[in-house]
């Protein structure tokens, strides 16, 4: 029975309590407190069907045999060994985990590596050539754009794609005029960046970067 109070009845901790435990009993049909049976375990532990992938990757093949349901970002960091790519919110919201897809940026975490076979995929490991950094790469170190790093090689990949949009006429929110030719403004590049999170705030270094690589190229 619910513990009482002499004065007031059941005390609140007891209702709670037998409310959590009716919850949990009309939810699971398993009383409180009972052990789930092994073979329930068992099942639950038990691996999905894998099968083959091929990706390119950084100029490179991959073949990976992956349960289909596997994320790109999770092909890179737990089958690949490619651990620049950051696993942030896992929702597509931070934009830590950006690779490009045929050039274009792209949230990892939200797409599945078998639907990229035949692609050509880029990570962070992939942007500097024969030793030497990206343009993007060494703007972020001159102009000390990171603090903790752990948004960076999103942010870089991002900026690269996001570069390549502006350099193939496409507009923005914070466009004067969609018609006319962008003019990368600071303006511009935080509306263009805006998907990618800075948890440290890093924000005012970021676009300095960003403006630096862009003028160079």
């Amino acid at each position: 029975m619910a513990e009482t109070n002499n004065r007031n009845g059941p005390t609140r901790r007891a209702v709670l309590e037998s409310g959590a435990a009716t919850g949990l009993l009309l939810a699971t049909g398993v009383p409180a407190g009972a052990q789930q049976p092994a073979s329930a375990t068992a099942i639950a532990a038990t691996p999905g069907p894998t099968m083959p992938v091929s990706l390119r990757i950084n100029a490179q093949d991959f073949a990976v045999e992956l349960d289909p349901r596997t994320t790109l970002l999770d092909t890179f960091r737990n089958h690949l060994g490619l651990t620049g790519s950051k696993k942030g919110c896992d929702h597509g919201q931070c934009g830590a985990c950006t690779v490009l897809i045929n050039g274009r940026r792209i949230n990892s975490c939200l797409t599945l590596a078998v639907m990229h076979e035949g692609d050509e995929i880029t990570t962070i490991e992939g942007l500097a050539e024969g030793g030497r950094l990206h343009p993007l790469q060494a703007a972020f170190v001159a102009r000390d754009g990171f603090q903790c790093g752990y948004c960076t090689p999103g942010q870089i990949c991002s900026a690269v794609g996001m570069l390549g949009e502006v350099k193939d006429g496409w507009p923005s929110h914070a466009s004067a005029d969609v018609a006319a030719t962008v003019a990368l403004t600071d303006a511009e590049i935080r509306e263009r960046m805006s998907g990618n999170i800075c948890r440290c705030a890093a924000y005012p270094n970021i676009v300095a970067a960003i403006r630096d690589a862009a003028g160079e190229a």
